[in-house]
């Protein structure tokens, strides 16, 4: 049996990256920092093992003993760290790293593995962990990993875009999704979708800024799960692999899907950043569009992990599963609200 290990595999990602190895026959290993429990009934074939990121002498001696012939680095954000970890794991059969979206520095439609330019890196960034320097960290982890390829490491990167999914964990635990933070790096945990399910499943009427059409390209969070198994067992070493939905979806289409899968309808109101402003709202005041950082669209191309035989869950299928998830925990996206007084107001004026 091939033996994997998932470093990070307790977050919402490596849950399913767990998964997936598990049902493809894999022998897993899980390394966390125990910041939340395990499984209380762990499935067949999966081991968990506490051990720190930073502290590189014990992350050896770690993975020494469990010997795995493929890795999925779910939880690298720091170069010095992806130093370490392209020497500790240079023999194994597949090392994967799992990058980001948030790593180019270009707009260009669609944003492609090796043409699209990545954010630079400065020695002044190193220290700091807020989500201003994570697409830089990221893609200097990036040039890293590419170099190690270099040296004869089997080594590849995976960058997904923004994930979503039910947030539940392969052992039913919702809570790993409590108190997390973009400045946690790990942004993917955060509820973006929860706040417009929660909002569409209450009111009939809500307030979209700009004209709807801001695109965010979204990934469902099997399918980099899956997308990480494939690139292990058939990805080139020293390639860069996007994953991303095969179907782009505007804020509005998703929300369309949104009110479709709870079957309802709802009326969407547009607002300029004018008019918003008249009501002591603005457009990153809304969640799906406060991350884009500016109206030109994050779209990346999904050719070459496309091309290893991967391909994305049908829309309708993963909102489905994620709607049904969100609304039976007790998330709603509070966090994100912008208002719903000063939304009703801006409502009832464009109204009359």
């Amino acid at each position: 049996m091939t033996s994997a290990l998932v470093i990070g595999g307790t977050g919402f990602v490596g849950h399913y990256t767990t998964a997936e190895l598990l049902d493809h026959g894999y022998k897993v290993t899980v390394f966390s920092r125990g910041v939340r429990d395990y499984p209380s009934d762990p499935r067949e074939g999966v081991s968990y093992v506490t051990v720190a990121r930073a502290d590189a002498d014990a992350l050896e001696s770690a993975a020494e003993r469990v010997d795995p012939d493929i890795v999925i680095d779910n939880a690298l954000f720091h170069p010095e760290h992806a130093r370490v970890a392209v020497e500790i794991f240079a023999d194994v059969d597949a090392y994967v790293y799992v990058s980001s979206g948030g790593v180019y520095d270009a707009h260009e439609i669609p944003k492609r593995e090796d043409e699209t330019a990545l954010h630079s890196f400065s020695a002044e960034q190193a220290g700091d962990n807020t989500m201003r320097t994570y697409g830089p960290r990221k893609a200097e982890c990036d040039r890293i990993v590419r170099a190690a390829a270099d040296r004869g490491v089997a080594a590849t990167c995976v960058r997904p875009t923004m994930v979503y999914g039910p947030k539940s964990t392969a052992s039913g635990d919702t809570s790993l999704v409590d108190a997390i933070s973009w400045a946690a790096d790990l942004p993917e945990l955060q509820d973006h979708h929860d706040y417009w399910i929660d909002r569409i499943d209450r009111y009939d009427r809500v307030v979209v800024p700009g004209d709807g059409t801001a695109i965010w390209h979204r990934v469902y969070v099997e399918d980099v799960a899956r997308a990480l198994r494939v690139v292990a067992e058939s990805g080139t070493p020293g390639e860069v692999y996007n994953a991303a939905d095969r179907t782009v979806f505007t804020m509005e289409d998703v929300i369309d899907l949104i009110a479709e899968t709870l079957d309802t309808t709802v009326d969407v109101y547009h607002a300029s950043r004018r008019e918003l402003a008249e009501f002591d709202l603005e457009p990153d005041d809304f969640v799906l569009y406060h991350h884009l950082g500016s109206d030109y669209p994050h779209v990346l191309s999904t050719c070459k992990l496309s091309s290893l035989g991967w391909d994305s869950t049908p829309p309708e299928v993963a909102m489905e599963r994620t709607v049904e998830e969100s609304l039976a925990s007790e998330r709603d996206g509070s966090m994100f609200d912008p208002g719903r007084e000063a939304e009703e107001r801006f409502i009832e004026a464009v109204t009359g």
